[in-house]
């Protein structure tokens, strides 16, 4: 991606400058990204961006431009805002962390960190924007195409909602997230074309409207792509639609083409798919699919599943692309360490009044036990310090409910290396590599997790030890210690 090291907040540069001012820049840090809570009202999240994000670190550079306008700026005295010296110091600037971070497709859970960035802490925090930037809107966007799919049940799901997606970067994204999710296809040609997405459409009520009669248009549109033929129905009467349909099916099967589907947008679309399916039956169209959209989501699909509805392909659009009824991930990026002069490492933690903000110090790594069959719960842990052979983890919203791990029981770390001293050690997967993933990983976790509608909470915690270390650090500065 063309990216430019100008996509951040401002207050990243000001607390940079403060660094550099102070001589604390290249003290050695640690920051995590991860987000607190699932989007909407899930079990799980679909982790997405990497790829980006590698692309973005790879050519993360302030250029002449970007820093003459930063020595344009102006504080409230009417000076300039940086001193030159600081200018020339963000010339010269190239990334020295490390980086690790989880793989693109895997499913991950609120606390984990996503990302972790070790390196001098004025390049951390200059990285915080654009990484949660990258991260959350795609994660955000896999998860909801991954919940529509699983709706779904195997059947096709198309995303459609370039027209209402959020500008053409987010329309873009959203294209390239919901693929990896899960959807077979999008509507979105750019997207088909800068990511390798397959691609699918046909015509519009418009279409249909431009002739004097539906069968005039669906029999003219047979004739300029008899390869394409999808027929929109329900521009006048649906189930007469179907039968001007089936009309221009039989010429078109005549000349060695198939009616590939027919596609409802309007009206009730579970008594609309089964009668339409009788008559497509009933005519011989038995492969013809029937394609719905709509302002479809997993919700209504599951309804419509559940009423028998006779759809066999879904059309996605404004509530994928948008996150409708969820549209941030919320997803954060906190200190969670600074290297002493001396070596070791001082733990940095926010606190707040709400237990669930606050953050969890340390280098944090995560560490997944499976059964012979399937996943069965993560432990977040202090790398500096290493996993415990008997791994236990404690649930962080109710320290009484512990998990214990044999040392033989099967595990895997999350976090992969992707930046060493600033030079990238990671190969990103193909998109399809990519989706595969996603479709694996979600089976190897319990079918509850995966439910629309209150599924069961997924095991996360701390390690016991990275608990009491966290507990001790909260009572010692609320002066309870």
């Amino acid at each position: 991606m063309p990216a430019t090291a100008l996509l951040t907040d401002l207050y990243q540069l000001t607390m940079a400058y403060g660094y550099w001012k102070t001589g604390r820049d290249q003290r050695e840090a640690v920051f995590h990204l991860f987000y607190r809570n699932n989007p909407f009202r899930s079990g799980f999240a679909i982790a997405a961006g990497l790829s980006d994000v590698v692309d973005y670190l790879r050519n993360l550079r302030f250029a002449p431009d970007d820093l003459a306008y930063l020595g344009s700026l102006t504080g409230q005295d009417g000076r300039g805002l940086f001193e030159a010296g600081f200018l020339d110091h963000l010339a010269g600037l190239r990334l020295t962390c490390d980086i690790d971070a989880v793989p693109e497709g895997t499913v991950v859970f609120p606390h984990e960190p996503l990302v972790r960035v070790r390196g001098p802490i004025l390049e951390g925090q200059i990285l915080e924007t654009a990484l949660l930037n990258q991260i959350n809107f795609q994660t955000l966007i896999a998860t909801k195409a991954a919940r529509v799919c699983l709706a779904a049940r195997g059947e096709p799901v198309l995303e459609f909602g370039l027209r209402r997606a959020q500008g053409v970067d987010g329309a873009l994204t959203a294209s390239r997230a919901a693929y990896i999710g899960g959807c077979s296809a999008t509507s979105n040609v750019l997207a088909g074309k800068t990511y390798g997405i397959p691609v699918r459409g046909t015509h519009a009520h418009s279409w249909v409207m431009s002739f004097d009669t539906e069968r005039e248009a669906f029999q003219a549109y047979a004739e300029a792509m008899p390869h394409n033929c999808v027929f929109l129905v329900d521009t006048y009467d649906t189930l007469q639609g179907v039968r001007e349909a089936i009309g221009v099916g039989g010429w078109l099967r005549e000349r060695g083409h198939a009616l590939a589907g027919i596609r409802l947008d309007s009206g009730d679309l579970a008594w609309l798919s089964i009668e339409a399916r009788k008559l497509l039956d009933e005519a011989g169209f038995s492969k013809t699919a029937i394609v719905a959209s709509n302002d479809l989501d997993e919700h209504l699909i599951e309804s419509l599943k559940g009423q028998g509805a006779a759809i066999g392909i879904w059309g996605v659009g404004t509530k994928l692309v948008t996150a409708y009824d969820h549209p941030a991930l919320g997803g954060v990026y906190k200190l969670g360490g600074i290297r002493r002069p001396d070596g070791t490492w001082e733990p940095k933690m926010k606190l707040s009044e709400q237990a669930v903000k606050i953050s969890t110090p340390g280098i944090l790594q995560v560490c997944r036990f499976r059964s012979d069959t399937e996943c069965v719960a993560d432990g977040i842990y202090d790398e500096e310090r290493g996993a415990p052979p008997e791994f236990t983890i404690v649930d962080p919203v109710d320290p009484t409910r512990r998990n214990r791990f044999a040392p033989a029981t099967a595990r895997e770390t999350l976090l992969v290396p992707v930046f060493r001293r600033g030079e990238c050690v990671y190969s990103s997967p193909a998109l399809p590599t990519i989706r595969e993933r996603v479709r694996s990983q979600l089976s190897l976790f319990p079918p509850g997790i995966k439910r629309l509608a209150n599924p069961h909470r997924y095991p996360v915690g701390l390690e016991l030890g990275l608990h009491e270390r966290k507990t001790a650090l909260i009572m010692q500065a609320r002066g309870l210690s």
